[in-house]
C-alpha cells in the first residue's frame, strides 16, 4: 500500500477537470481518446497558497472568476417552486414602480443574505475541493472544475462555483433557463496518499491523480474523482488509459509507459442537491421572517 500524506501536495492552485464526459468503449490497449481537459504543471512548483491563480486546464489561459450583473433591461429572476418556471422578483421596498428599468432588484438583497448565511453556517476549513454541475433526469455532466491546493471553503466555493459553471472548456456556459434542471455537487478531497504503482488504488473508493511525461517531454497531470470510474464501469487499466488521453497523451499506451506514471490516490466527501431543493431550503431558512438552521440533505457519499 502507498505511503499516506496528511495533506495534499503544496503547489500552485491549478484548476482541473474531474469527470468523464461520456462513456467510451475502452480496451486494454487504451488507444481511445477521452475529453480535452488537462493541466500543465511546471517541472518545479513553489509559491505561497495566497498567490492564487486560476488557469484554464486545457489552454493555460488565466481566468478571473468575476460575477457581472446584467443591464437594467435584463431583470434577475427566480424560480416558482410550484411550476418550476422562472419569474421576476417583485420590486423591493423603497424603489419606485416606474416605466424606467432599474438595475437594483430584491434578488441582490437575497444574494447578500445568502453570503452572510453561508458565512455564519458553513464551517471555515481549508482543503482541496471540486464543484460539479449536472443537468436533467439522466444527470448529464455540464461542468466540473476544482483545485488540489488547500483553499478556504468560502472563497473556494465562490470561485469554483462560477468557474465550473461558466468556464469548463468542454461545455458552453450554463444559462438561466437551465437552472431548474441543475444538480450541484461539492466534493472535499481527503486522505491523499502516494501509490506504490499505477494499480495501487481501488475503483469506487479512490480518486486518482496522475503525473506523466508526454511524447513532447512535457510534464502533464490529470484526475478523476472517486465516483467516475465506477459510473463509467471502467476497470483500473481502462481508467488509467482514459486519464492519459484526458491529459493529452497521444502516443500509443504500453504497459511499460504505464509503469512510469506517478499516481496519487485520495478520497472525497461529497454532497449533491438539486435546484428545487435549494429553493426549498431558502424558503425553509426564512420562514415567517425568522432565520432557521439549514435542513439536512440525504445525498452524502
Amino acid at each position: 500500500m502507498g505511503k499516506r500524506r496528511c495533506v495534499p501536495p503544496l503547489e500552485p492552485k491549478l484548476a482541473a477537470g474531474c469527470c468523464g464526459v461520456k462513456k467510451p468503449k475502452l480496451s486494454g490497449s487504451g488507444t481511445h481518446s477521452h475529453g480535452n481537459q488537462s493541466t500543465t504543471v511546471p517541472s518545479s512548483s513553489s509559491g505561497p497558497l495566497q498567490n492564487h491563480q486560476h488557469v484554464d486546464s486545457s489552454s493555460g489561459r488565466e481566468n478571473v472568476s468575476d460575477l457581472t450583473l446584467g443591464p437594467g433591461n435584463s431583470p434577475i429572476t427566480r424560480m416558482n417552486p410550484a411550476s418550476g418556471a422562472l419569474s421576476p422578483l417583485p420590486r423591493p421596498n423603497g424603489t419606485a414602480n416606474t416605466t424606467k428599468n432599474l438595475v437594483v432588484t430584491a434578488e441582490m438583497c437575497c444574494y447578500c443574505f445568502d453570503v452572510l448565511y453561508c458565512h455564519l453556517y458553513v464551517t471555515q476549513v481549508l482543503g482541496p475541493l471540486f464543484v460539479t454541475w449536472k443537468t436533467g433526469r439522466d444527470k448529464r455532466l455540464r461542468g466540473c472544475i476544482g483545485t488540489f491546493s488547500a483553499m478556504n471553503l468560502h472563497s473556494g466555493l465562490r470561485e469554483y462555483t462560477l468557474t465550473s459553471a461558466l468556464k469548463d472548456s468542454r461545455f458552453p456556459p450554463l444559462t438561466r433557463e437551465e437552472l431548474p434542471k441543475l444538480f450541484c455537487s461539492v466534493s472535499l478531497l481527503t486522505n491523499f496518499e502516494d501509490a506504490s504503482d499505477y494499480l495501487d488504488w481501488e475503483v469506487g473508493v479512490h480518486g486518482i491523480r496522475i503525473e506523466f511525461i508526454n511524447e513532447k517531454g512535457v510534464k502533464r497531470t490529470a484526475t478523476y474523482l472517486p465516483e467516475v470510474a465506477k459510473e463509467q464501469d471502467w476497470d483500473q487499466i481502462q481508467t488509467i488509459d482514459s486519464l492519459l488521453r484526458k491529459g493529452g497523451f497521444k502516443a500509443p499506451i504500453t504497459s511499460e509507459f504505464r509503469k512510469t506514471i506517478k499516481l496519487t490516490r485520495y478520497r472525497s466527501e461529497k454532497v449533491t442537491i438539486s435546484y428545487a431543493e435549494y429553493i426549498a431550503s431558502r424558503q425553509h431558512c426564512f420562514q415567517n421572517g425568522t432565520l432557521h438552521a439549514p435542513p439536512l440533505y440525504n445525498h452524502y457519499s
